[in-house]
């Protein structure tokens, strides 16, 4: 744990105010960490970094205006020095390693206990990086070439990129072409390239299978 007297100022984003609440408060009672600000999109994030200047930044990765893996490159690219850590619902298996890859020093679920939070920011702050044990050794497995892909996990899907698994998971909310443009900001046109590579690497044959697997995957 940092000095006493030396505050870290924390930025949180996300799109849920219960949550942001919730963290806030978990926050100021160790005393030396101060929520700066609680924002909600991705806009307000950026506006808040370019003014305080946060010593971390504790993000989602789905919000409304951007999602945060943009969030995290975007920001990084202007301030290399910024501190990110994920806080998600997303599951850590296919997640972690993009969120690491994009720049941020840590991933944590959002059903982790509350002392497991406040580990992994000690851990940022102190310049380390942080992943559950669970996703350390399977980061370890990954790297020795010992993880096989499979039908029944996530490790099928880390052949997508990160904005095909963006596409991805929209089409398995049943958005169509159109609507998944208008939220990604890219053309119709653009989608429809993405769903085809997508099907290609899951080895789909047509949208309707796309459509259910990703509807699958998505409840599941």
């Amino acid at each position: 744990m940092p000095e006493e007297t030396e505050i870290k100022r924390v930025l949180v984003v996300d799109d849920h105010p219960l949550v942001r609440e919730g963290i806030a408060s978990l926050l100021h009672a160790e005393g030396y960490l101060r929520v700066c600000t609680q924002v909600g999109t991705a806009a307000e994030a950026v506006a808040v970094i370019d003014r305080e200047r946060p010593d971390l930044v504790v993000t989602d990765l789905s919000l409304p205006d951007k999602n945060g893996l943009e969030l995290i490159r975007d920001t990084l690219a202007r301030y290399p020095r910024t501190l990110f850590l994920v806080v998600s619902m997303h599951d850590e298996t296919l997640y972690a390693e993009r969120v690491l890859r994009a720049g941020a020093k840590g991933f944590i679920m959002k059903e982790a206990a509350a002392d497991e939070l406040i580990d992994a920011i000690e851990k940022v702050l102190a310049g380390e990086i942080y992943v559950s044990p669970k996703m350390a050794s399977l980061l370890l497995r990954r790297l020795s070439g010992k993880t096989e892909l499979t039908m029944d996990d996530n490790s099928i899907l880390r052949e997508l990129t990160d904005r095909e698994l963006q596409v991805f998971e929209l089409v398995g909310q049943a958005l169509g072409n159109l609507a998944i443009a208008e939220k990604l900001h890219i053309s119709a046109r653009t989608v429809d390239a993405h769903k085809t590579r997508i099907k290609e690497k899951l080895a789909l044959p047509d949208n309707n299978a796309l459509l259910r697997f990703a509807v699958k995957w998505l409840e599941g």
